[in-house]
């Protein structure tokens, strides 16, 4: 559902989700859009399956006391960016009085300061650690969320969106370095999935207790709810804060302070393979634009199907994200494990493609069992594809500058997040089962593409190596 990040941004509302993407998420939505750490991706975590009770509710703490403190901290600030993706879009416009145009505009705008911050914050998280950085970037997205509450003028509110689409697009990559820093590079894709988990759970949550503000719909009420999210991004700076660096990471952190200064190339963007698998994985990120827009679009003016079927779609989408995250890393700690997850994701979601738009022209009830079972086949493409990326993100960049190799993978999914809602509405909606099937055609070559760019990165190691 979400992005990613903690995953990814929200671009929906012009709030963060962080854990998406990255978002997020955020992701609209998935965000968004992690790792078990250790073993544990197969037997702990949301995903598990036996005991009940006391025994149970074990199980869904993970095992490694790290991702457990992670977890807390995405489950708090989920939360409160679910709260905030609930009302936002009617606090620009009601609240604020925005125009729907006014609305597009300044967050497109803001999309593109976010895809542009991603990259120089990375860069910073290597330079003065991924800590530091990233708690100032979430302090300072704690008090541009609070901020809004502050906005009279549309000036005011397009300077306000991009200042806290940057943070929070630069807040995500750093996010993801840091990671790389606390978490040991066997358990790095199992705890993240774990991650993208509890933010979906956490968005859920929060976009639940928004929906109280919706009920109410007072000006006094949005605005507690924007304030709330302000609140928790507070509260993940201080939690962050007090997060325990390995020693290893900081003396990383010290090394890379004191030669920050002679560093002056980013070594991600010269990486060939590496930027062809950020390619790759932004266009694969299109998947979020088609739940998120195209689906609904789809359903409400060229099927049959109840209206209803547009809240069941993002019903199936989260519960088979919750429960298939953490098992979709499996395979996907070596490099061709992971190259192969992103074909299969690719494959599937140009099923899932083919699936919804068949829907179109027949009877209403059996058009919604169709676009269901077609969201379905997203889901499963969806978790198999943020694994793949995940690993492929750490594993090419190796243990050197995870902020720059992260900063540069944030951005490609940031630019698809902010592209994918134009290209789903004119290409796909605007020219029906062909605009579906190009879609599809995209997607399957984009994830069946990653195996030979992988390839490359093999062959290009193995010369400079020897």
């Amino acid at each position: 559902m979400t992005t990613s990040s903690a995953e990814s941004s929200a671009p929906s509302s012009g709030l963060s989700a962080d854990e998406s993407p990255d978002p997020g998420p955020t992701e609209p939505g998935s965000a968004g859009r992690g790792p078990s750490a250790g073993d544990g991706s197969s037997d702990a975590g949301p995903s598990g399956d036996a005991g009940t009770g006391p025994g149970r509710a074990a199980r869904l703490l993970h095992p490694d006391p790290m991702v457990r403190r992670l977890a807390g901290i995405t489950l708090v600030n989920t939360v409160g960016s679910g709260l905030s993706m609930a009302v936002g879009v009617l606090f620009f416009t009601r609240v604020l009085g925005l125009s729907a145009a006014q609305l597009g505009l300044g967050l497109t705008v803001a999309g593109l300061c976010g895809v542009a911050a991603s990259v120089p914050a990375g860069r910073a998280a290597d330079r003065w650690g991924a800590r530091p950085v990233l708690v100032t970037l979430v302090a300072l997205n704690a008090v541009a969320t609070a901020g809004y509450a502050l906005v009279h003028s549309y000036p005011a509110f397009l300077a306000l969106a991009c200042v806290v689409s940057a943070v929070d697009r630069g807040a995500a990559a750093t996010r993801n370095a840091l990671y790389a820093e606390v978490l040991p590079a066997d358990r790095r894709v199992a705890g993240r999935a774990y991650l993208r988990v509890v933010t979906n759970i956490g968005i859920c949550l929060g976009t639940s207790i928004g929906a109280i503000a919706l009920q109410v719909d007072t000006r006094q009420a949005y605005l507690t709810a924007i304030l709330a999210d302000a609140v928790s991004y507070a509260v993940v700076a201080v939690l962050f804060y007090r997060l325990a660096v390995p020693a290893a990471a900081r003396k990383a952190a010290a090394d890379g302070q004191q030669a920050g200064g002679g560093r002056k190339r980013n070594p991600a963007l010269r990486d060939g393979p590496f930027l062809v698998v950020t390619v790759l994985n932004a266009l694969l990120g299109l998947q979020f634009a088609m739940l998120e827009v195209g689906v609904p679009l789809w359903v409400v003016q060229h099927t049959d199907a109840p209206r209803i079927t547009v809240a069941a779609t993002m019903i199936v989408n989260t519960v088979l994200v919750i429960a298939l995250q953490v098992r979709a890393t499996r395979g996907t700690e070596e490099r061709a494990g992971a190259a192969r997850a992103c074909g299969r994701a690719g494959v599937i979601l140009a099923a899932s493609c083919l699936v919804i738009a068949l829907a179109h022209g027949l009877p209403a009830t059996v058009a919604a069992v169709v676009v269901l079972a077609g969201v379905a086949l997203q889901a499963l493409g969806e978790v198999l594809g943020q694994a793949g990326g995940w690993a492929l993100s750490y594993d090419l960049a190796g243990e050197r500058d995870h902020g720059a190799y992260q900063g540069v993978y944030n951005a490609g999914s940031a630019a698809a997040l902010m592209i994918g809602p134009a290209v789903v509405t004119t290409a796909v909606i605007g020219y029906g089962l062909i605009g579906w099937a190009a879609l599809g055609a995209l997607l399957a070559a984009a994830g069946l593409a990653v195996r030979p760019a992988v390839q490359w990165a093999g062959r290009r190691g193995a010369v400079e190596a020897s």
